[in-house]
């Protein structure tokens, strides 16, 4: 399979963007996929944070199983503070107001001792299409942010007054190396990396493999796969959804943006495909480091 990279050279550049602007924060709001925490987690993000204290958002929680309720709990017990949330959901807003106000509850109280009154200042970090402007538009009440289904739509640094709260919004940062290319893939299921760049039909074997392993009643349900080979399911599914070539062969290229779809847009059910073994070798739970 091909090896999947992506580091746009903007990347590099918003990397470099927000270790200098992170000086200007009090804290980090880390938005991650709630369907894949593992895979959208950027450990030299947190990194860069130091002893900045970071709440994890597990965003597009309506679209994410028990898994992702699990992961949330292992990273609380790893002594890190962390929610889900949908943050396409207005009603999303008191609770995470609330976290946040919570995790800078004590420098707020430092500053009032000190004569000093200013808005806590957020850095809303993650990688790509994770909802990080998605989040921004919750929490400032309107669509003050530029929001996309594409990865990488944020190209430069925004500030965005919200009440207590100033947020700093960044482009999505990948990590220069997608050295686990398992996590790597997840990302490209859930459109967090530029489709450009992909073999889809690869990716859609591997989904389809990944499906099967995990959840093969909803394959079954959707697309009348009860097993097989990869390729078999895939041809089963382009010949369910009728997409087939002039001659009967299989359309593979519409298949698997068809599959990609389905999965993106919750079609498929709510999953999580990451686990335990994958939230510690991201560096999500533990010491914090991959």
């Amino acid at each position: 399979m091909k090896i999947i990279q992506w580091f746009p050279g903007h990347m590099a550049k918003a990397m470099r963007m927000m270790e200098e602007n992170l000086t200007l924060c009090d804290a980090v709001l880390f938005v991650l996929d709630a369907r894949v925490p593992a895979s959208s987690y950027n450990a030299r993000l947190a990194d860069m944070a130091g002893g900045k204290p970071v709440l994890f958002l597990f965003n597009k929680a309506d679209m994410a199983d028990s898994g992702a309720d699990r992961a949330i709990a292992l990273v609380q017990k790893s002594g890190r503070a962390a929610m889900g949330t949908v943050a396409s959901r207005s009603a999303s807003a008191r609770p995470l107001h609330a976290a946040m106000e919570a995790l800078v509850a004590a420098r707020r109280e430092r500053f009032a001792q000190k004569g000093t009154a200013r808005p806590m200042r957020f850095l809303v970090a993650g990688i790509p299409n994770t909802g990080k402007s998605t989040v921004i538009n919750l929490l400032s009440g309107g669509r003050k942010a530029q929001v996309g289904d594409k990865a990488g739509v944020t190209r430069a640094k925004q500030w965005v007054k919200c009440g207590a709260f100033d947020l700093l919004d960044t482009p999505g940062t990948m990590p220069p190396a997608l050295a686990d290319q398992r996590l790597a893939r997840r990302l490209a299921y859930a459109g967090c990396i530029n489709d450009d760049i992909l073999d889809k039909e690869e990716i859609a074997l591997s989904l389809l493999e990944e499906l099967y392993e995990k959840y093969p009643a909803r394959l079954a349900e959707r697309y009348g796969i009860t097993g097989g080979t990869p390729l078999g399911m895939y041809d089963a599914l382009c010949a369910r959804r009728g997409l087939v070539l002039r001659g009967g062969e299989p359309d593979y290229t519409r298949g698997a943006l068809a599959l990609l779809d389905d999965f993106r847009k919750g079609r498929l059910g709510k999953v999580c495909l990451d686990n335990e073994e994958d939230l510690a070798a991201a560096g999500l739970i533990g010491d914090g480091r991959a």
